[in-house]
């Protein structure tokens, strides 16, 4: 796409801030709707790989605030099918070089993620899924119940258990990264190449000349651009609805847990899709767990007791020593799942406009990857070869992504 006018080199950032907090201009190149780690990342890609600086992130609250504060951190790429590893292997590579790529420390740990598996049905898709991962290039192991009670020496592995661990997959590359260290660090970067990053600025409409989207209204006046992307999680469906483009998300709360600061007791992330938990231990020392979606639609950030008892209730059957262990804070997201399980990413039926959503839970660990992807299909005017599966058209061609057994607890 053609670039505007270069625009005045901005000043640094007040001291001691990472990042400038300027008004909205009344013209830009492209805006970004939406500043979590795939707005962020979108933006700074967009600077950085095709030179577009003359760009915002629009932020209806304050930068980062929503899932991406709201997340359990973790990062892995052992998806099923093709697509899906490739978008998810893309995001891991960039991952594991992010930290120079940023310049900062993001507290990057490939500590690797065991899916554990509970029945024979779990085990036959879980070797499935490792052979898959191998024919795609992805690091993956199947491990007996010895090899896993090794790994992992306070998980109960006894015959006993109302679910016996009778195997997992394994990723050794996987792991995790501090959720705000990384949007910090895409926004620094991103405002230090000359991307204004616009907080309190609320989208409320969309600027129109027949089928081609020309800008947004926002609390802030309007802003008229040549591209609008739009990467708003579980609001992104809301904003399309102001075009009358219904998309096929539902949005769902999605709930996570940290107990106070404890010993090392665990050096891996154990995920368990047939009990819904799944547990790491932050750098810090706090246990961090989290489970499946709660069963209704909504936009609440609390979610229901029913679901944090039960994945308690579930890490203390297969961790005991998690028995003497207490919940320091709960909290939730808003998670946006397509029927697939499997994210929208590209152009939208409107000249201009650009969708990134239907991430479910899986959208932290994709952060550097489909912001790169994203960058490309804006800068570009057509998908990038690895958002091609993922456009809306599969909706109505039948051409679905189904991660659903890759996604049961979709981290």
């Amino acid at each position: 796409m053609p670039a505007l006018p270069a625009a005045e080199p901005p000043a640094p950032p007040p001291h001691g801030r990472l990042w400038r907090s300027p008004e909205p201009r009344p013209a830009y190149d492209v805006l970004v709707v939406g500043s979590g780690g795939h707005g962020l990342a979108t933006a700074y890609y967009l600077a950085a790989e095709h030179g577009l600086t003359n760009a915002a992130v629009l932020e209806r609250g304050w930068l980062a605030g929503g899932n991406m504060a709201r997340n359990t951190a973790i990062i892995r790429s052992n998806y099923l099918w093709d697509a899906s590893a490739g978008i998810y292997e893309h995001a891991l590579g960039l991952w594991e070089h992010l930290e120079d790529t940023l310049g900062r420390d993001l507290h990057f740990s490939q500590r690797g993620v065991l899916n554990l598996a509970h029945s024979t049905h779990d085990v036959r898709e879980s070797v499935r899924r490792v052979n898959a991962n191998r024919l795609n290039g992805i690091d993956a192991e199947w491990l007996g119940p010895e090899e896993v009670a090794k790994l992992v020496p306070i998980l109960d592995t006894g015959p006993h258990t109302r679910h016996p661990v009778l195997g997992a997959t394994y990723q050794p590359r996987a792991g995790i990264a501090d959720h705000d260290l990384v949007a910090w660090g895409f926004a620094a970067e991103a405002d230090r190449l000359g991307v204004d990053l616009v907080q309190g600025c609320e989208v409320t409409g969309f600027l129109r000349s027949g089928e081609k989207v020309r800008g947004v209204r926002t609390t802030r006046g309007d802003i008229a651009a040549g591209a609008v992307a739009l990467c708003a999680a579980g609001r992104t469906s809301v904003l399309t609805e102001m075009l009358g483009l219904r998309l096929p998300l539902q949005s769902h709360p999605l709930q996570a847990l940290v107990t106070p600061l404890l010993e090392p007791v665990l050096d891996t992330v154990v995920m368990s899709n047939a009990v819904h938990v799944y547990v790491s231990q932050a750098p810090k020392g706090e246990l961090v767990l989290g489970a499946g979606i709660d069963g209704y639609n909504g936009y609440g950030q609390r979610g229901s007791p029913r679901t944090v008892e039960d994945q308690i209730a579930a890490a203390v059957e297969l961790y005991p020593v998690f028995a003497h262990a207490e919940v320091l804070r709960t909290w939730a997201g808003t998670v946006d799942v397509a029927p697939d399980a499997s994210p929208v990413i590209g152009p939208a039926p409107f000249e201009g406009l650009y969708i990134n959503c239907g991430w479910g839970t899986g959208g932290y660990k994709a952060t550097p990857g489909v912001g790169h992807v994203l960058a490309d299909t804006v800068a570009n005017g057509r998908p990038h070869p690895l958002a091609e599966p993922f456009g809306l058209e599969r909706f109505t061609s039948g051409a679905l992504v189904d991660e659903h057994g890759a996604a049961a607890v979709a981290h």
